[in-house]
């Protein structure tokens, strides 16, 4: 029994990470389609209140753990790891293919090496210092890239803007947040971004009707890619770790692009091809076991 219940779990887990990336990878093609109806703050006001409202009953069950003197720390990290990084996928989108912002946030995984080696005294390693210096040169290459003629540099800047925001969220969370139950934090964290961005989007709500496939995107956005999808991670990372659960980074970009070109019709440009390769082939690398 505990054999046939081992291999269940082997059997599931790629299962759940294609299931998560795909997920994760729909997130910019519900942005891409929702954006330019919403504009960027009210679709990110949208996004975090649901995400919120689905986690909220994991922070009511830990509210023990989160005392009054804890909320300034949650609101500073909800800022740098919701609120503005949202609202620059959520400008980009309105700028450039879905795919693009897609291929961009794989950068999270390598920004979060690198501000753990500058900020937190974390070594870096040869792999790592080669593995950023590979992905910086992929996003000046996605950077430098063209969509109908137009170009994509400010939307690719957005997006490696928003997962360096990532980085430096994900590890002050792993420094000031340990220990506390993570649905629990990602629903206080979303919630606190839900305050913040509140004033913005009632300031810059969109004055015509939104139509209800935006209205249905921004539900999604939310409850499915931000709510659900917390959940799903965090009960990965419970059951076969943190390392092998990150490997979802590799694909949410190839999800992201396959998304957008089959159901927009957005095309694949050799220079988002060459990007993508080196940007997902030096995350790779970076995850590698180096010898001691």
């Amino acid at each position: 029994m505990e054999a046939g219940g081992i291999a269940s779990r082997d059997w599931m887990t790629p299962v759940e990470l294609c299931l998560l990336g795909a997920i994760w990878g729909a997130s910019f093609l519900f942005m891409r389609v929702a954006a330019p109806d919403f504009g960027s703050f009210p679709l990110v006001e949208v996004r975090l209140g649901f995400g919120a409202a689905v986690l909220l009953p994991f922070l009511w069950r830990a509210r023990a753990q989160f005392p009054l003197s804890l909320w300034p720390k949650l609101a500073g990290i909800s800022l740098v790891n919701s609120a503005v990084p949202f609202v620059l996928f959520a400008w980009a989108a309105q700028q450039a293919p879905a795919g693009v912002s897609a291929i961009s946030n794989a950068m999270t995984v390598l920004f979060t090496a690198l501000i753990g080696f500058l900020f937190f005294g974390e070594k870096i390693g040869t792999r790592r210092a080669v593995a950023l210096m590979a992905g910086f040169a992929g996003v000046v290459v996605l950077a430098s890239g063209k969509v109908a003629g137009a170009s994509i540099g400010w939307a690719v800047l957005a997006g490696a803007g928003a997962a360096f925001l990532y980085g430096i969220g994900i590890n002050l969370v792993r420094r000031h947040l340990t220990g506390l139950p993570p649905a629990a934090v990602a629903a206080a964290t979303l919630g606190c971004a839900t305050l913040m961005v509140s004033p913005l989007a009632i300031l810059h709500w969109p004055q015509a009707p939104v139509p209800m496939l935006s209205w249905l995107c921004a539900a999604l956005l939310g409850v499915l890619c931000t709510g659900i999808a917390f959940v799903m991670y965090y009960r990965l990372i419970a059951r076969v770790g943190a390392s092998r659960a990150s490997t979802v980074t590799y694909l949410v970009p190839l999800f992201g692009v396959a998304w957008a070109w089959w159901l927009l019709d957005e095309p694949l440009t050799l220079t988002m091809g060459v990007a993508g390769a080196i940007i997902l082939g030096s995350v790779a690398f970076s995850q590698g076991r180096t010898k001691p």
